[in-house]
């Protein structure tokens, strides 16, 4: 570990710093710096409890409102004596931690451009709107690759199948986001999208060969580790085949997710990749990570693996009692629990916050919110959505529609509800394609019309110049396919009429909806569900702007009939 190397760059008074804080811990100290807890609640009593029995090293909050989230951010780091890390999911730009933030674009938007400027510009609204708000660490950006077009979590999340196209759009993240003072976080290593499984539900497997995995994700960790990421956080994924060549002749029962594995983090990431940064887990509550091991075995293991910092909980006091009892046992040696503590002091001084502690300067003041969606944000936001609506197909040459031809819309929207989403786009959409002139009916599949399932092909014409799909579906944690749902009862919404009626479909969110319909034959993907994609939609479906993205992914999933 070398502090002044890359990529933490301290300086002798910084290192200083660091030593002289390590010293002055005892060992509940150091084992309270290696927990980031998930904040549930905003009262300043609880709060002030977990800093002072816990004195935790970070802790990350679900979006709030930039006002709230900033209050609770101050009240936090006023009453720690070491400087927290404020983590963020700012994956998609500011609204990852204060729900009046920009949301920016889906990663994959960001990749259809494939501008990396578009990339840049996604790590610094994310960094700025975060740093506002008084986040300093981003669990972002995401470098998996989406190879299996069927994961349900990693899809849109993702900056697309290509490893190069990865590493060139995650680099520009990193470098706008670290500008911006928040440190990022390259996950989920060794590497999510092969397996078609989700590892918020199970262990999830990368399957890949030594050779396969260096020739893509390899390739996408050592650009960024190169580049400068100052942490990576490591998935509850196993990669057997690395694992068995670092550690011939362990048995099918020893092979262990990432968070666990000595192997993958000590000799993989740490010496063969050369990353000297801080390594986080995923969060540990995950399925993943309490189905590979007992939990009171895991926590301390986990430290002893090789990472750095533990994340969330199932029960903190709980964890805390495990983690000292994995001291006491010898799963976890001083000498590695030191090791892991000095990473993430390293870290915090090299954001500086031990300086901006004496400055009073760790939550910027209130006067900064006002960066939250501003207007160069804002603008910023909109050419990237309009670089990177991607026409897959129009094979049948409807496109442009116009008023006077396509007047009378049917209108299907799939998906578009739950809590897992960035917002609810078919009253915009509708409304935005009312003023246009057009005649929207919207299908209801609450309350089906059995009696219209039985109408006739002439009777459909006569009522209707065009049908329009436009699916919502995105990707949720806990959610094991973003596949279509068609209505349950004689499948009432299945475009059932693509020869008889012109049939166009959008998708703002999965790119890989070809897949359920492959007979309709024009087909955009959008990839973020945001009234900014819907506006940049609606321009190109009326041929006032050019379809200008460029796919970073094969929407045909593989089906040769998709492509007519």
């Amino acid at each position: 570990m070398d502090l002044e190397a890359k990529p933490f760059y301290l300086r002798e008074k910084d290192i200083q710093w660091v030593n002289e804080t390590l010293a002055a811990m005892d060992v509940k100290d150091k084992v309270g710096q290696l927990f980031c807890p998930i904040g549930i609640t905003d009262d300043r009593e609880q709060l002030k409890t977990l800093i002072e029995t816990i004195k935790p090293g970070g802790i990350l909050f679900r979006p709030d409102s930039g006002k709230k989230s900033q209050e609770v951010h101050r009240f936090l780091q006023e009453h720690s004596k070491v400087p927290l890390l404020i983590a963020a999911n700012l994956e998609s730009g500011g609204n990852g931690i204060a729900s009046d933030g920009t949301f920016f674009g889906r990663q994959l938007q960001v990749a259809a451009t494939d501008n990396e400027e578009m990339a840049y510009k996604l790590g610094l609204v994310a960094g700025r709107e975060g740093r506002a708000v008084g986040c300093n660490w981003a669990f972002a950006p995401v470098v998996d690759i989406d190879l299996n077009f069927r994961n349900p979590i990693t899809n849109v999340r993702t900056f697309g199948s290509d490893p190069a196209r990865v590493a060139r759009m995650a680099k520009a993240y990193t470098e706008g986001i670290q500008k911006s003072g928040v440190a990022a976080s390259i996950k989920h290593f060794p590497g999510d999208g092969v397996d078609e499984r989700d590892q918020h539900l199970l262990t999830t497997v990368n399957s890949l060969s030594v050779d396969e995995w260096e020739s893509t994700f390899g390739i996408v960790y050592r650009e960024l580790i190169e580049a400068g990421a100052e942490t990576v956080m490591a998935g509850h994924i196993m990669l057997p085949g690395y694992s068995r060549k670092l550690v011939p002749g362990i048995a099918d029962e020893e092979l262990m997710p990432a968070t666990l594995s000595p192997e993958l983090i000590g000799t993989l990431l740490r010496q063969q990749l050369g990353f000297n940064g801080l390594v986080v887990t995923d969060a540990t509550p995950m399925a993943g990570f309490m189905m590979a091991e007992k939990r009171e075995l895991a926590v301390p293991k986990s430290i002893a693996a090789g990472c750095d910092m533990f994340l969330f909980n199932k029960n903190i006091r709980e964890d805390f009692h495990y983690m000292m009892k994995g001291l006491e046992s010898g799963i976890l040696t001083m000498e590695r629990l030191d090791e892991a503590v000095t990473r993430i002091l390293a870290l915090k001084a090299s954001l500086g916050l031990h300086k901006q502690q004496r400055e009073g300067t760790l939550v910027p003041g209130p006067e900064e919110l006002s960066i939250l969606q501003c207007e160069e944000h804002k603008q910023w936001a909109k050419w990237c959505a309009d670089q990177s609506v991607t026409l897959v197909k129009d094979t049948q040459q409807l496109l442009p529609i116009a008023v006077d031809s396509h007047k009378r819309m049917l209108l299907y929207v799939l998906g578009d509800e739950g809590s897992h989403r960035s917002t609810s786009i078919a009253p915009y959409m509708i409304a935005k394609l009312e003023a246009e002139g057009f005649d929207v009916t919207v299908f209801d599949n609450k309350n089906v019309d059995f009696s219209a399932v039985f109408s006739g092909v002439e009777e459909l014409r006569e009522k209707y110049d065009l049908a329009l799909y436009v699916a919502n579906i995105e990707t949720a944690s806990n959610r094991t396919t973003v596949r279509i749902d068609w209505e349950p009862l004689l499948a009432a919404d299945v475009p059932w009429f693509v020869r008889e009626l012109p049939t166009a479909f959008v998708s703002v969110s999965s790119p890989y909806h070809l897949l359920d319909v492959p007979q309709v034959q024009t087909y955009i993907n959008a990839y973020s569900g945001s009234e900014t994609i819907i506006d940049a939609v609606i321009e190109k479906l009326l041929g006032r702007s050019d379809f200008k993205g460029i796919s970073p992914v094969n929407p045909f999933c593989d089906c040769w009939e998709a492509k007519r």
